[in-house]
């Protein structure tokens, strides 16, 4: 059912309707799943997923096996000059080495002697090594070892992406719970009001109570249904901005119905507080894991410059033979073969040094990076720690001052009737202990969202530890 219904109609309900004898209760827990389901930015953080398999895939891709092919041919006053085709299958490896076979099929009257093959073709099998740079680690194998650390950081990219909505969404909840228990407050408040109002008013048509006092009483009411009001207010905005994280399957925004209610503020928080629990999931926080990927990366990278002071040495070898039954009798270096060997080296390997020089310090930089991050979430964490505690401090003692206060209004009650007190200090009692309550709400929701704040220091999300 869509949220349609205006400030004025929500507050009629309340008024019309006891709060108390609402029972559609939407726990914190099933609103958090329902965000971790259907929220376009649990959705999204998916596709850091996605991004990272098809990175991992274009990386293999490298090393798909690959058909050429090339027809080279020249006529000129009805001679055949030569006639050249090659095809052939190139098959690279994770492991350096590069496997091939090759067709050839020439002819032409003056076709270059070293092109001259027997009248069926050659056929030639063989591989290419780099034994220098190369040899341990070449372009696409780092290429492919990078893809797989990406692979793993984006899955942290997800984590870190649903923490930070799960936190949002988390405050969201928290402030309006805080919210509809400020308008409890308020209503009960509006309602003692009302209700002293018309005995009082009843008392002075019997002449018990001067006509000064029912005046006070209305006063008390009118300040109070201000008050509800604007409790109001707060309520539909936080109501509002709850709206932001309800979705539907099928990725459609949704309203809360305006008969839903939270559940108590101080129902979700533990017992007992595991800190060193907490502070032993930083060592998983997303954002260390990120740079520790970012590190791994670099390394892939460090060891690839590194390959490239080597000088590059690659050899080559092919079996030949006219039929593929040839390549039984196959013997290394023995005959019909191709081999070659091919060297390469700069004289000052100036760039490779300078571009080994970067990565190394680029290394550094995230090091000095994560180090400084670990102690800024391990600091985040301890305030947060004490945050919490002193909190927790502060609703026991909010919790002895409102009984004090209840005793307190409760005896001023007995002295009214008993004509020893003024109906000025009832309202002051109740005044008094009605701020409390609300405090004491704003107090619950700060520790609420100190919990949340705990799990987001510690790289944890709704999900359980």
């Amino acid at each position: 059912m869509k949220y349609s219904i205006g400030l004025l109609g929500l507050l009629l309900i309340f008024i019309v309707r006891p709060i108390k004898a609402q029972e559609n209760i939407l726990t914190y827990d099933q609103f958090m799943s329902w965000v971790q389901q259907n929220h376009p930015i649990s959705k999204q953080a998916d596709l850091f997923m996605e991004f990272g398999k098809q990175e991992l895939r274009k990386a293999r891709g490298e090393f798909d096996p690959f058909l050429f092919g090339s027809l080279d041919e020249k006529q000129f006053k009805e001679t055949e000059y030569y006639n050249k085709r090659e095809a052939g299958v190139l098959v690279p490896t994770v492991g350096g080495i590069e496997f091939q076979g090759v067709v050839e099929q020439n002819r032409g009257t003056y076709l270059n002697s070293e092109n001259s093959i027997t009248e069926n073709g050659l056929y030639a099998v063989g591989a290419a090594v780099n034994i220098g740079n190369g040899l341990f680690i070449d372009k696409r194998r780092a290429a492919l070892r990078q893809a797989k650390i990406f692979n793993l950081a984006s899955e942290e990219e997800r984590r870190q992406g649903l923490n930070l909505l799960y936190f949002d969404a988390a405050v969201a909840y928290w402030n309006w719970a805080g919210a509809f228990a400020d308008l409890e407050v308020n209503e009960e408040g509006l309602q003692l009001a009302q209700i002293r109002f018309e005995a009082i008013k009843g008392s002075f048509e019997l002449g018990d109570l001067p006509a000064i006092d029912t005046v006070e009483a209305f006063t008390q009411v009118l300040s109070r249904k201000i008050k509800l009001q604007k409790a109001g207010i707060m309520f539909f905005s936080s109501t509002q901005e709850l709206n932001v994280f309800l979705w539907d399957a099928e990725e459609s925004p949704i309203d809360l119905d305006p008969l839903v209610i939270p559940e108590n503020l101080a129902n979700n928080l533990p017992q007992e507080l595991d800190k060193e629990l907490f502070s032993q999931a930083i060592i998983r926080h997303p954002e260390l894991r990120l740079l520790d990927y970012d590190l791994d990366y670099l390394d892939v990278e460090r060891r690839y410059k590194a390959e490239q002071l080597k000088p590059k040495v690659k050899l080559k070898y092919n079996f030949l033979t006219e039929t593929f039954g040839g390549f039984e009798q196959a013997g290394f270096l023995e005959n019909n073969y191709k081999f070659g060997i091919q060297v390469t080296t700069p004289l000052l390997l100036r760039k490779e040094r300078g571009d080994l020089g970067l990565t190394r310090t680029k290394i550094r930089d995230v090091n000095y990076k994560r180090d400084l991050k670990f102690e800024q979430l391990r600091t985040k964490l301890q305030i947060v720690f004490n945050k919490y505690d002193v909190l927790g401090s502060q609703l026991m003692v909010f919790s002895q001052n409102i009984q004090g206060l209840e005793t307190l209004l409760k005896g001023e009650r007995i002295k009214f009737d008993l004509g020893e007190s003024s109906l000025f200090l009832i309202n002051s009692r109740e005044t008094g202990l009605f701020d409390a309550l609300l405090i004491n709400n704003a107090l619950n929701v700060e520790r609420n969202i100190a919990f949340s704040q705990i799990r987001t220091a510690a790289g944890l999300g709704f999900e359980g530890l």
